[in-house]
C-alpha cells in the first residue's frame, strides 16, 4: 500500500475505496492486513477499517493511554475509576425524597455536611451498607467491587440437587408410597 503524505490524496484514496465493489474491497484488505478479511464483514466496514488503517499509516496511530485503555476493554478488565469534576450534582431519589449530593473539591457535599466518599452518604440516606458509586448510578451492578462467583460446571447441577432434596423430603413423608420415583427428562 502506498503512503500517503498530503490530507488531500488521502481523502481522494478514502473516497476512491469508498466506492470499491465488495470483491475488490476484499481484495485490497489482504494487501493492507495481510490475511483474508473475516466473512462476517460488510462491504461498509471494510472500506472503513481500510481507511481507518490508511490514515493511521499517514498520521499516526493512538497514542499508548488509549491503546492501553482499548486494550483492557479487550481483556474485559475493570474500567478506570470515573472522576467526576467538582461541581458535579448528583441526585438520587429514595423512599418518595429527593437527595442532592454536590462533588468538591475534597469529596462530597449532602445537607450541608462533607463526606469523603458517596458510600458514606448513601449509609447515611438509607441506614444500610450501600456502593455509592451504584446508590446514585455511576456504576450498573456487577461492575467493579468483589469478582462474580462462577458459574457451576454443569447447568443441571444445582436442578439434580433440588430433585434429591424434593425426593428425600418426600421418603420421609407417608405420602412417598404413592409417588414414582421414574427420573424427570
Amino acid at each position: 500500500m502506498r503512503r500517503w503524505r498530503e490530507p488531500a490524496a488521502i481523502a481522494a484514496e478514502i473516497e476512491r475505496i469508498r466506492l470499491l465493489p465488495f470483491d475488490a474491497l476484499q481484495r485490497n484488505w489482504k494487501l493492507v492486513f495481510g490475511r483474508l478479511p473475516p466473512a462476517s464483514l460488510s462491504k461498509d466496514l471494510l472500506g472503513r477499517m481500510i481507511a481507518a488503517r490508511l490514515q493511521e499509516r499517514a498520521f499516526g496511530g493512538l497514542d499508548r493511554d488509549s491503546l492501553r485503555f482499548l486494550q483492557s476493554l479487550a481483556r474485559q478488565e475493570r474500567l478506570p475509576r470515573r472522576q467526576l469534576k467538582t461541581g458535579t450534582v448528583l441526585v438520587r431519589e429514595y423512599q418518595g425524597c429527593r437527595h442532592t449530593v454536590t462533588t468538591v473539591r475534597d469529596g462530597f457535599e449532602w445537607k450541608g455536611t462533607r463526606y469523603s466518599s458517596l458510600s458514606a452518604i448513601a449509609r447515611a440516606i438509607t441506614g444500610t451498607s450501600w456502593s455509592g458509586p451504584r446508590f446514585f448510578a455511576l456504576q450498573r451492578a456487577g461492575e467493579g467491587g468483589k469478582p462474580r462467583r462462577k458459574p457451576a460446571a454443569d447447568p443441571d447441577e444445582g436442578r439434580r440437587r433440588r430433585e434429591a432434596d424434593l425426593a428425600d423430603n418426600i421418603r420421609g413423608s407417608s405420602a412417598a408410597s404413592h409417588l414414582a420415583t421414574a427420573p424427570h427428562e
